[in-house]
């Protein structure tokens, strides 16, 4: 059986802190994997962390998908002529 012990509460300044450590590249991509993988950090920002690391890598692919569609689709049409 598992112990479930209550997470303490992250208050609104804990929330805006851990927003505008996000924001800051490289730092913030950083801090979500230390977040995110730690042991003492609070499950909440834990949790957050995970979703946020995933809707990056699924953001990165679609994106790299949308770039091929779109450089492919200009090869085909024959609107790239090289160097």
């Amino acid at each position: 059986m598992e112990n479930h012990e209550t997470a303490p509460v992250m208050s609104m300044k804990d929330w805006v802190i851990t927003l505008l450590i996000t924001f800051i590249p490289l730092v913030g991509f950083v801090m979500l994997f230390v977040w995110g993988f730690s042991d003492s950090a609070n499950p909440n920002k834990k949790n957050f962390s995970r979703a946020a690391l995933i809707m990056v890598a699924v953001s990165t692919v679609l994106y790299f998908i949308l770039f091929g569609l779109i450089f492919g689709t200009m090869m085909a049409a024959g609107g790239y002529e090289g160097l």
